[in-house]
């Protein structure tokens, strides 16, 4: 008897569970196209790239790159500054902070794969209107109803508690979708972060060299002040004696000024360049150890060979690619995603507990209540709006599919860029080289005629300005090889791997 009982118990769960199992069939189907990873067409060298004059053709090594590659410059100060703005610069920041709500958002999209449980539970003191829908019901059906209706109208309590389940069933895959447009769009804010990381990096290199070229170019200009000074000052004295015409002395006058006047505006650009960095840095503090003297530009030590591996290898290295393939395989997620809202939803649904107006008839086996079973959810007629969205999402997916092939052109471009202007930056250094080198053996072989008695001091006042010129010009070029050296890393997309703590 007992045994009957229990299957007459069992029997309306038997078409539910029929249905979890069939359902638990279906739930490997996924609607919409699968993303595959797109080609990136690349030259077969890095000689192959280069447009423009076969001068300025800059071959690579294919040796792996060094990622933290600021430290070829050798400059303990700039790894400081850089190893602070990886930490404090408001802009890293951000991009630290969407990374995380990427990773935070897709938790809570993953967690709809299964099932929800939760408990519920109430405990309520209520009375029911006399006058009220079950009132009238009463008055329909009994002659005399005033008994009944007092008793409907007596307040009374009433004890609920459950365990209720839940589970939408992922038929045609949408949340498996959801889930791997939520994952692409981690990998596409974890490259942006990257993107950020080695932005800052080249950036901060770039202000940092302006500042070192800025400050070498008021040492220089100081020395030029000087030496045009002294010179005025003979002028001067042969003016006074009757030797020279007055307008040689306003020349040199009007000259005097218009350095002096470079100097200032060196000095107000100075400032700038330290503010710059400092807003780079994301905070202030550093202002001595930036205005310190430091060692001149051209006294830093030569490059490294640049390096790097395989064109196509470095396409795939580079941020800004890797988050333009992450975007593209968002886009084509989110196709299955509005093609799943075209078909039925099922969702099934549970619940056991207990509910009683007595409260000392709570948790008795005849208090019981549960139910259980699936519910359907059937598109019929919407005007086309759920096939819009499909359409909408397969133009998203084509548009992110060009902005893809876009990107990977800007690469190639920025990288032939960057090697071409490294290689001029070189080449023009080697010229402003040999131009200071001239311009010191010159001075040197003028101050010695100069002390044989065969030429004036004016001449050698003229060949040390010829020099401070030379060295001002190189100090310059070396700024534009150290800027242009930032740049190819920066085109490569050499970085470390971006931090995701």
């Amino acid at each position: 008897m007992m045994h009957n009982l229990f299957s007459k118990q069992m029997k309306p769960l038997v078409l539910p569970l029929k249905l979890l199992m069939v359902a638990a069939v279906l739930t490997g189907c996924s609607v919409g196209p699968d993303f595959k990873i797109p080609e990136i067409t690349a030259p077969n060298s890095w000689s192959d790239l280069h447009s423009g004059d076969v001068s300025l053709q800059n071959t690579l090594t294919t040796a792996i790159s060094n990622p933290i590659w600021w430290e070829a410059y050798h400059d303990d100060l700039l790894n400081k500054l850089i190893e602070n703005a990886l930490i404090n610069s408001p802009d890293l920041l951000s991009a630290a902070l969407n990374f995380a709500a990427s990773k935070a958002a897709a938790g809570q999209i993953d967690a709809a794969k299964w099932p929800e449980l939760s408990l519920s539970g109430k405990m309520s003191r209520e009375k029911m209107s006399k006058a009220g829908s079950t009132s009238r019901m009463v008055n329909s059906v009994y002659d005399h109803p005033d008994k009944l209706l007092n008793i409907v109208g007596h307040p009374y309590s009433w004890y609920q508690a459950g365990v209720n389940f839940s589970w939408e069933l992922d038929l045609w895959g949408d949340v498996r979708r959801q889930v791997e447009a939520s994952d692409a769009n981690i990998r596409r804010e974890e490259s942006l972060l990257a993107q950020a990381q080695l932005s800052i990096v080249a950036d901060l290199v770039n202000q940092y060299f302006t500042l070192r070229n800025i400050q070498q170019d008021i040492q220089l200009t100081e020395e030029d002040v000087a030496s045009v000074q002294e010179r005025l000052n003979i002028i001067t004295v042969q003016n006074v004696h009757g030797k020279l015409d007055e307008t040689v002395k306003e020349r040199q006058n009007i000259e005097l000024a218009s350095i002096k006047s470079k100097l200032i505006d060196l000095r107000k650009q100075e400032g700038q360049a330290i503010n710059q960095l400092l807003l780079l840095l994301g905070e202030q503090g550093w202002q001595q150890a930036l205005t310190a003297k430091l060692l001149p530009l051209d006294q830093l030590p030569p490059l490294p060979e640049l390096t790097a591996g395989l064109p196509a290898e470095v396409a795939r290295n580079r941020p800004d690619i890797q988050a333009a393939e992450a975007k593209l395989h968002a886009a084509t997620a989110r196709i299955g995603i509005a093609t799943a809202a075209l078909y039925p939803n099922i969702t099934l649904g549970g619940r056991f507990g207990y509910d009683t107006y007595q409260s000392n008839k709570f948790g008795e086996w005849g208090s019981r209540t549960w139910s259980i079973g699936p519910s359907l959810d059937l598109p019929l007629f919407d005007y086309g709006k759920r096939k819009s969205v499909v359409t909408l999402r397969k133009i998203e997916q084509q548009q992110a599919a060009v902005d893809f092939h876009k990107t990977v052109l800007k690469a190639w471009q920025e990288i032939d860029d960057a090697l071409s202007r490294y290689t001029a930056a070189r080449q023009k250094w080697q010229e402003q080289t040999v131009r200071a080198q001239s311009a010191a053996s010159a001075w040197s072989l003028i101050k010695a005629r100069f002390d044989g008695g065969m030429i004036s001091f004016i001449d050698v006042l003229d060949s040390q300005r010829n020099y401070i010129q030379s060295r001002t010009a190189l100090a310059d070029s070396k700024y534009e090889v150290l800027q242009a050296y930032a740049a190819v890393n920066r085109a490569l997309g050499n970085m470390p791997i971006a931090s995701t703590e």
